[in-house]
């Protein structure tokens, strides 16, 4: 008899890590006012990097670290866990920065990728650090020759080697599909088990000496560093903003992102379809549709996959419908299912869900109002840029410029979404165009002249929406 599919906000990440770590003690609310040199409002990897990247450049500061939920249950555990660098947003770098800062970006991001490889070796922390390239494939003719503007980037900028095409035949051999037409291989790239890193993070601050309030959230942050709790008011020397899709609620965040949803499932193990599709070396691949689909096996054999093509999030709030999206879902797992034809009679056990912020640029970006620093805008795909995020804010706070602080990504030229509801009722319109036109692709159709108008306003704004 089939399982019945298990639909949670949580997902599978977490429970495997759960069921490995055992249940974690949930730090307690923080109760009355307190006082910290650094206040960080977030504790996925954003916040908890910066915390650790704080106590490693001034092991004495006292670093207070509030989350309104449970650490590593928000985006940190339950995203996808491909550890990406900037090198295929090298073109948009490009255009805005120029080459040389543009390369700087990047090279940065790579450092990011090997250094969470080395701390989970040096920590001692199993998150299932893989180090592994990421294919992009075209998954219909539309799509094929998608990735020629990257490599073409590369090549400009004396990085030839960091993103170069593949034939059918080259993606075949390292995973076959009938629908994978082609593609790119991005060199350096790692993927880990999301929840197991999270949650490793989270002891390995708290062995440093971070302080963690769990079930804390922030209604106010001022200016000057200072938060409004319901137990209180905390008061800091220097602040940091790291919750992601709810930067949106805080004063002054409104605009510069959008919020919208992914959502993944995953199979039962099934090391003997890996072994006949060839999909041995544990690479990461995602397809070229905008709202794209991203997949990667885990150690025990399983295929994950995930759809960026769920809802859009009016402002800051936090609906539940982001988090639980069947529709969703039943798409990734037809997807799943088209690629894979060979997991005919196999179960899909899990799935889940959640907002992720949306930058504007397809860029993170980060910078200072006041003594708060802030980051966001990872688009899905923070894994590596948090880490780098990390380094970035724990310098602003301890107000430390070099090289890093001077970055691309900091302070970069403002680009704003338009306010709401015109940002959701707009971008809830390009979603469901751009769904209808890679959709009509992916049955060898065009789309319809509406669809098509509607699915291109958002470069005609400026826009870099996701893949």
């Amino acid at each position: 008899m089939a399982t019945a599919l298990r639909h949670t906000r949580t997902g599978w990440w977490l429970e495997e890590a759960t069921a490995a770590l055992g249940e974690i003690e949930p730090a307690p609310p923080l109760d009355g006012g307190a006082k910290a040199d650094v206040l960080v409002v977030g504790a996925g990897y954003l916040g908890m990097w910066t915390a650790w990247h704080l106590k490693d450049l001034e092991p004495e500061a006292d670093i207070l670290v509030v989350d309104r939920g449970l650490a590593g249950h928000g985006p940190s555990g339950r995203n996808g866990g491909f550890v990406s660098t900037l090198w295929d947003d090298l073109p948009i770098l490009r255009d805005r920065v120029g080459d040389v800062r543009a390369v700087d970006v990047c090279r940065a991001s790579e450092r990011a990728v090997h250094g969470i490889g080395t701390w989970c070796e040096t920590q001692g922390v199993d998150a299932w650090y893989h180090a592994a390239g990421t294919v992009q494939v075209a998954t219909s003719e539309a799509q094929v020759g998608d990735w020629d503007e990257v490599v073409e980037a590369c090549g400009d900028v004396g990085a030839v080697d960091e993103a170069v095409a593949l034939s059918r035949e080259e993606v075949a051999a390292r995973c076959s599909s009938p629908a994978f037409l082609g593609g790119m291989l991005l060199r350096i790239a790692a993927n880990v088990q999301p929840a197991r890193l999270a949650l490793g993070l989270r002891a390995k601050a708290i062995e440093a000496g971070v302080r963690l309030h769990e079930r804390t959230p922030v209604r106010r942050l001022s200016r000057e560093g200072t938060a409004a709790t319901a137990g209180g008011e905390v008061r800091s020397g220097a602040a940091v903003l790291a919750v992601n899709s709810a930067t949106a609620g805080f004063a002054g965040f409104r605009n510069a992102l959008a919020v919208a949803s992914s959502h993944m499932v995953v199979t039962e193990p099934v090391p003997d379809v890996l072994e006949t599709i060839g999909w041995t070396g544990g690479e990461n691949i995602h397809d070229c549709r905008t709202l794209l689909h991203y997949f990667r096996t885990t150690r025990d054999g399983r295929i994950a996959l995930g759809w960026g093509g769920g809802q859009m999030g009016f402002g800051g709030r936090h609906d539940g419908r982001l988090d639980v999206d069947r529709n969703a879902a039943r798409h990734a797992v037809a997807a799943l299912r088209r690629f894979f034809p060979q997991l005919q009679g196999r179960e899909i056990t899990h799935a889940w869900g959640g907002p992720i912020d949306v930058s504007p640029t397809h860029l993170p970006i980060f910078g200072s109002r006041g003594r708060v620093h802030y980051g966001f805008g990872f688009t899905g795909n923070g894994v590596g840029p948090t880490y780098l995020g990390g380094e970035i804010l724990a310098r602003l706070a301890l107000d430390r410029r070099d090289e890093i602080t001077g970055l691309a990504v900091v302070e970069p030229e403002r680009k704003l979404f338009p306010p709401e509801p015109f940002r959701f009722a707009g971008g809830t319109a390009i979603r469901t165009a751009l769904v209808r036109r890679d959709d009509a692709n992916d049955n060898g159709a065009d789309p319809d002249p509406m669809t098509t108008a509607v699915a291109a306003l958002p470069r005609k704004l400026g826009l870099r929406l996701p893949r």
